[in-house]
């Protein structure tokens, strides 16, 4: 089942990137085992999963319209509960409330306000496909620093402020008509480091998961028969934000084939292939259902300690992400071979240390 986003009390990049590539593991590693089962109530969508999409998208923003966003959540969580269509779909259906939203509300903040994190927080990202679609490329580019300037905790770098400059990757995708690396040459038009990051993080999701909503009919920017394009074509400074998504795209491309992927990230180099062999833990306890067995047993897929080592940091990230507290993630590191299991424990508590 799709998991809703726990949000409280993170700081900084860190913790947001993190958050945001758990989002795009629990949307697309686990889609390909949801199977169709309408709940009662349902609305008549088809099967097919690019109309089934067309009809969802339909459906909610009218409930926007007419009852308003809180109105389209509340069905939406009642919905995914029993729909595994819905589930599979939930991060778009969300993008479709937020873009919905913005005939609504004057501006991105106000919007923001009544978002819910439900799904991937495809609400914020849809906001800012909303807004940038209504003012155009011309208008977005000459107000990129502007945009987010509103949004509560813009100062302390907050979660609401990074999923802004996040939204804003996805909204150049948008914008510029999927055109990956026109979108991330636009966010170098943004001041600050951890801006350009986000929004390239942002630009990256968006490759992975919009069409995907459509049937898996992938875009130009995914290749099957290589599954870390387009991280291995980007330029160095995108690198990192690349590899920490695309093994969740990588794992579907191979049948969940985790030691073949382990082997393509060994490949990439350092310190890429570090990011790379985290974003894999990440994939192993998703698709673990985030119980320590089923996660130590897929780490240990790894071929030597920093494979085996790097996949239970970021399996333990996402255990402390996903149970809100460190327990579990403790109990992931003492489960683990002696050799990695102070280095998994050395990374909870840095993590557990942002709450």
């Amino acid at each position: 089942m799709m998991r809703r986003m726990r949000v409280s009390g993170w700081s900084g990049i860190f913790g947001a990137a993190v958050l945001a590539a758990v989002a795009v593991a629990a949307i697309l590693v686990r889609s390909h085992l949801l199977a169709r089962s309408n709940a009662p109530g349902s609305p008549p969508c088809p099967e097919a999963p690019a109309a089934a999409l067309d009809c969802y998208d339909r459906y909610y923003r009218s409930i926007v319209a007419e009852r308003g966003v809180r109105a389209a959540f509340a069905d939406l969580q009642a919905r995914s509960s029993g729909d595994r269509e819905v589930q599979r779909l939930c991060h778009a259906i969300t993008h479709t409330i937020g873009q919905a939203a913005t005939s609504k509300y004057a501006d991105i903040a106000e919007a923001f306000s009544h978002a819910d994190n439900m799904c991937g927080s495809g609400y914020y990202h849809g906001v800012l496909q909303g807004f940038a679609q209504a003012m155009g490329r011309d208008r977005v580019l000459s107000h990129l620093d502007t945009l987010c300037a509103r949004v509560q905790g813009k100062d302390r770098k907050s979660l609401d402020y990074y999923n802004c400059v996040h939204g804003l990757g996805h909204a150049l995708m948008a914008i510029t008509d999927d055109d990956l690396f026109g979108a991330l040459h636009d966010c170098d038009g943004l001041t600050g480091g951890m801006e350009r990051n986000a929004c390239a993080n942002g630009v990256f999701m968006e490759n992975l998961i919009v069409d995907g909503a459509h049937g898996g009919h992938y875009g130009k920017y995914l290749r099957p028969g290589e599954p870390l394009y387009p991280c291995t074509a980007v330029d160095a400074k995108y690198k990192a934000a690349c590899f920490d998504i695309q093994t969740s795209y990588a794992l579907g491309a191979v049948q969940g084939n985790f030691s073949r992927i382990f082997t393509l990230c060994g490949q990439v180099g350092a310190p890429y292939s570090t990011v790379c062999y985290r974003s894999l833990g990440r994939d192993a306890a998703t698709l673990g259902l985030n119980q320590v067995p089923a996660t130590v047993a897929t780490c240990n897929l790894g071929s030597g300690r920093e494979q085996r080592s790097n996949c239970l940091i970021g399996a333990a990230l996402d255990f402390v992400y996903y149970y809100h507290s460190d327990v579990q993630a403790k109990a992931l590191c003492a489960a683990a071979d002696p050799d990695v299991r102070d280095d998994c424990r050395a990374a909870t508590a840095k993590l557990a240390g942002l709450f």
